[in-house]
């Protein structure tokens, strides 16, 4: 038989499935001798294995509004702000660091009685979105509140490590990065590179945890070869990981060989994490009752972070796009040379369990009407997050008369593998086509998923 059956079942899979459980297998063969990371929970909040639940006293506000959930910032409030009162602190943050009442972390830190909130850090897209994506930016002070901000996204640093110098003015770094639940988005690398930092300055990591919003049932897609770890994927996770960054920061600091730092540094480091009250895995963004801040230009709802689990990967290379006119980001589907009516024949020959695609219409930037195609979610339970991009891809070889992955230049091949992570798969696609055993693949991907998910409930602290 043709394809992954040939190819995986075996050399591939065992080799991948190495991999993917490097990272959370070797901390279970070691007994620390204290907890690996302080973990401040809420009182009846679900714990994880070995974790020790401090007392908490919670300050209750009659008049406030009654929510779902509690953000990790709510929570360190509520404990009047114990885990951070009388340290220098510096705030790793983005416009979606908020509390449950969408004030900004920055502004409750420093209203916040006996907290010394003395620096700001940025990842990509700035302290306030105001920056494209992939651009980077040097430190500046911040006009709206005097503090300076330190670029985690600089040219001048390595990889968008801190620097010492970056480091040098606090005690404890503060982490409130709103993720979306997908290996490529870059937040959770910079807060991955920011615990390596602070490991090997002697600095305290504080993550302020906030929800999944694809929820923490939903694992799919590929896991990450190592030769492609980057700032579009530091973690060897499968490509939606359903973690919270609170529980990637804990995979970060027990298994060994995550971080870049090595094992002593790593035992030695700080971590401190602050759960949520009230979340639960099973929950998607909408049953939070928090409201979405839109966490990057094209990520504006909760639409788009389906749509990004759903098509990211899918845009890459092969013709297809996401949006429609300037609607739609992630969830519009077009194709750059096919006309409307050849796809949409064939993605509904696809019947992919959970989908619906229905046409839509939006001016393009010329105001002229642009359509496409909007993929719907019937049936969430059903939904398989990653694998539409790897039907386009086969699709795209299908359209193009010429393989778009074996004509792509090396750096498209780079920049394809560090978001899809698959050497083996994109041989295979390179080789094959549109005549790829997909289906094989999705049924390895699958598996290694159930087994990662299975091994990665160490590091949960809901359920």
């Amino acid at each position: 038989m043709s394809g992954p059956h040939r190819l995986l079942p075996l050399k591939y899979f065992c080799a991948s499935l190495v991999l993917l459980l490097g990272l959370i297998a070797c901390s279970a063969s070691r007994v620390p001798t204290r907890p690996a990371a302080s973990v401040a929970l809420p009182p009846m909040a679900p714990t994880a294995p070995a974790v020790t639940v401090p007392r908490v006293t919670q300050t209750v506000v009659s008049s406030a509004p009654i929510y779902p959930v509690m953000l990790g910032i709510d929570v360190l409030e509520s404990q009047g702000f114990a885990a951070v009162k009388g340290k220098r602190i510096g705030l790793l943050t983005h416009p979606a660091g908020v509390n449950r009442r969408g004030e900004s972390t920055i502004d409750v830190l420093r209203r916040a009685p006996g907290v010394q909130l003395v620096a700001l850090y940025a990842v990509e897209h700035g302290l306030y979105n105001e920056m494209p994506a992939e651009k980077t930016f040097p430190d500046k002070i911040d006009p709206r509140t005097g503090l300076t901000v330190y670029s985690l996204y600089n040219a001048k640093t390595q990889h968008f490590v801190p620097t010492r110098a970056q480091l040098k003015g606090i005690d404890a770094l503060v982490i409130d990065l709103q993720d979306i639940g997908v290996r490529s988005y870059t937040f959770s690398g910079a807060m991955k590179t920011a615990m390596q930092a602070c490991f090997e300055n002697g600095k305290e990591v504080i993550v302020l945890d906030r929800p999944n919003p694809l929820g923490g049932l939903k694992v799919s897609g590929p896991p990450l070869d190592p030769q492609w770890m980057s700032d579009v994927g530091r973690f060897r996770v499968p490509y939606v990981h359903g973690l919270t960054i609170g529980e990637l920061a804990r995979m970060a600091k027990e298994a060994p060989g995550v971080l870049g730092v090595s094992d002593a540094v790593r035992e030695r480091g700080r971590l401190t994490v602050i759960p949520m009250r009230g979340w639960r895995r099973a929950m998607r963004w909408p049953e939070t009752g928090l409201t979405f801040v839109p966490t990057s230009t094209a990520v504006q709802d909760f639409a788009a972070c389906q749509g990004y689990a759903m098509t990211g990967l899918g845009c890459i290379l092969g013709g297809f796009t996401h949006g429609v006119g300037r609607q739609y980001p992630f969830r519009g589907l077009a194709h750059q040379t096919a006309k409307i009516d050849v796809i949409e024949k064939e993605f509904r020959a696809l019947n992919l369990p959970g989908l619906q695609f229905r046409r839509v219409s939006a001016p393009d930037r010329n105001g002229k009407p642009a359509v496409g195609l909007y993929v719907e979610i019937t049936d969430y339970d059903e939904w398989q997050p990653a694998e539409l991009s790897f039907y386009l891809m086969k699709l795209a070889c299908k359209l193009d008369r010429k393989n778009p992955f074996a004509a792509a230049t090396p750096a498209e091949r780079r920049t394809f593998l560090v978001h899809m992570g698959s050497t083996a798969f994109y041989n295979d696609l390179v080789t094959k086509g549109a005549a790829i055993d997909l289906e094989a693949w999705l049924r390895t991907w699958r598996e290694q998923a159930r087994i990662y998910q299975l091994e990665s409930k160490r590091y949960w602290l809901y359920r």
